[in-house]
């Protein structure tokens, strides 16, 4: 970045002080909360989260240096805002797939289209023969539920996937949203989410404590004398000039 670019120090200690007044007020929202949920608290977390990430960029940009504070992604939903007693709710789910073998893909769409070539409205004779045609015989085949159940048997590969339900005053009007199906999703009325990733897998995995018992049978097999006895000369082979 170029000195004129840069920030100045009154703007850097602008923004410190902003990061205490951000302090202040959420230390008391947090002391007035009235829930687990309280509106107030969740504003003044976003409020402070805000602050310190201006004040690391800008102290970055003048003085080439960060805080030790990891500012968190707003992947969190706001508090629920949406009616007790929903007269209707809607299931939002996305599920992501590799395609790890496309010739089993090919041969189990090929199969359904053997079977009944009407099986998909508007798929064209020998639709099968494409990776993209293949996939849309087999959804048009099996429920999403299915498919996700027996993924392995289509050549698929699971990815991450989400489940969102969410409230509504009453049911929407037939084909209103058919065109924009997720385009009008208020976060505030998100009544539970459940998501899947290979990311918290390997969170788990590189967390998990060693396992004690780890070739614990293999080890009492093993002699302490085992360890120490000399080696007999008739059971060394000598090297050869490749093997050094």
């Amino acid at each position: 970045m170029s000195d004129a670019a840069q920030p100045t120090a009154a703007e850097v200690r602008a923004a410190a002080e902003a990061v205490k007044t951000a302090l202040d007020r959420h230390l008391a929202a947090v002391e007035r909360r009235s829930g687990d949920e309280d509106p107030a608290v969740y504003e003044a977390f976003n409020q402070l989260a805000a602050a310190a990430e201006a004040y690391d960029e800008l102290l970055y940009d003048r003085y080439d240096e960060v805080t030790p504070f990891e500012i968190p992604g707003d992947d969190s939903l706001p508090p629920y805002t949406g009616p007790e007693e929903p007269n209707a709710i809607s299931v939002l789910i996305r599920r992501d797939y590799a395609v790890a073998e496309p010739q089993r893909l090919l041969a189990q769409a090929q199969r359904v289209e053997a079977a009944d070539s009407d099986a998909v409205l508007g798929t064209a004779e020998g639709a099968s023969g494409t990776v993209h045609g293949a996939i849309g015989i087999l959804f048009g085949e099996f429920e999403p539920d299915e498919i996700a159940s027996r993924h392995k048997e289509f050549g698929l590969e699971e990815g991450d996937s989400t489940l969102w339900v969410t409230a509504a005053d009453e049911p929407a009007d037939p084909g209103d949203w058919l065109d924009a199906p997720f385009e009008h999703v208020d976060p505030e009325r998100v009544v539970c989410r459940f998501d899947v990733s290979a990311v918290f897998d390997e969170e788990d995995d590189f967390n998990a404590p060693l396992d004690d018992d780890l070739d614990e049978d293999e080890d009492e097999d093993l002699d302490e004398d085992d360890f120490n006895a000399p080696l007999d000369d008739e059971d060394l082979e000598p090297l050869e000039a490749n093997d050094r």
